[in-house]
């Protein structure tokens, strides 16, 4: 996952690094790791399954993978965050554009996005990087046992910093979490 901070947003990006096209099944599990990993360190996440389809239009094998996640978190009951797909950046993250789609259940802007495959995610978190008024953090790899952040080629001593500052805040969340379930 990669954090994008700019001055009116921070967006979490999943899966910017490991499963580089991850069926139905693999993007419900990515949205899931993506969501807790977003909730530990301090965010309520509302979370879209971007593509450049919007809800089955166009209908293409691509855009019913993406579909096909949402399903399956549909088809769950322990599922405590908002979410909804398939859908554009655009629709994810401006809710009156989203408002021609009435049947849209979630509120608000989201502020998770996850990507079809990595090749997307990589794409687009690095366009925005370059092209300036963002931070990108990360990729930071989620649902492992310990806190990993990978550290770019290229990276500055302020991009480190930031990767050591959010291990050692993960680190104290989940000593937190160890304390508090003793």
């Amino acid at each position: 996952m990669s954090i994008i901070l700019t001055k009116n947003r921070t967006l979490f990006v999943a899966d910017t690094s490991v499963t580089e096209l991850p069926n139905s099944q693999e993007l419900a599990d990515i949205a899931v790791q993506a969501a807790h990993a977003v909730r530990r360190i301090g965010f309520t996440p509302k979370l879209a399954f971007v593509s450049y389809s919007n809800f089955g239009n166009p209908d293409t094998e691509h855009s019913r993978r993406v579909a096909g996640a949402v399903k399956i978190l549909d088809d769950r009951d322990d599922i405590d965050f908002e979410f909804e797909g398939e859908m554009t950046p655009r629709m994810a993250l401006n809710e009156s554009v989203r408002g021609v789609y009435p049947f849209s259940r979630l509120t608000g802007e989201a502020n998770v996005l996850i990507t079809p495959g990595t090749h997307s995610a990589g794409i687009s978190t690095k366009l925005v990087g370059e092209i300036g008024g963002a931070v990108v953090l990360g990729p930071m790899l989620i649902g492992l046992e310990k806190s990993v952040q990978i550290a770019q080629v290229g990276a500055k001593v302020g991009d480190v910093v930031n990767l050591a500052a959010f291990s050692a805040y993960d680190l104290d969340a989940e000593h937190r979490r160890v304390r508090d379930n003793s």
